[in-house]
């Protein structure tokens, strides 16, 4: 379920409530990278602290752990509150960070394809040879690797004629 502002208020302190203003959109922007990683730096210490004495809180109300003050917890939902909007605005954060990586990878693409662009038309210009690979031709015939015979064809015709007479006479006689 989404937090209202009026939760995210209730819950935070005013430290805590102005880092979180720090990762809404248009704020979120204006930041360098550096104070970027800063920010996410402090806002993962705020988070790992309200998740422990959320869970501290838990486990006193179970009866698992000592109480930390002079009487246990009658109930963690601020903590878990807190928590919870802390973990939503390093989310918030981390996609910020991870949008920027994206936008930078793409702006490396394009640099490169326009260098490459630049290189090829100084090559065409001056006639040198831009990439000697090419793709490959192809299918193309394979010639038959079939042995020519020595013998000639008349020759082959005139054994076989002969071969031909001599069983028709074997034939011939035996009856």
């Amino acid at each position: 379920m989404a937090q209202t502002r009026k939760d995210e208020e209730r819950a935070l302190n005013v430290e805590e409530r102005e880092i979180v203003a720090q990762t809404r959109h248009p704020a979120v922007q204006d930041l360098a990278d550096d104070a970027l990683n800063v920010l996410l730096k402090r806002l993962r210490d705020l988070r790992d602290k309200a998740s422990s004495h959320a869970n501290q809180q838990r486990r006193e109300m179970r009866g698992k752990s000592p109480p930390k003050g002079a009487e246990p917890s009658g109930g963690h939902a601020g903590s878990s509150l807190k928590a919870t909007t802390l973990s939503a605005a390093l989310k918030r954060l981390n996609a910020e960070i991870q949008r920027r990586a994206e936008m930078a990878k793409n702006h490396s693409l394009i640099e490169n394809a326009q260098r490459a662009l630049e290189l090829k038309m100084h090559a065409q210009h001056n006639n040198i040879p831009f990439n000697t690979r090419h793709a490959n031709r192809g299918m193309h015939d394979i010639p038959d690797k079939e042995v020519n015979s020595l013998i000639r064809p008349a020759e082959r015709g005139r054994l076989r004629k002969a071969s031909h007479v001599a069983q028709a006479k074997r034939d011939s006689s035996g009856h």
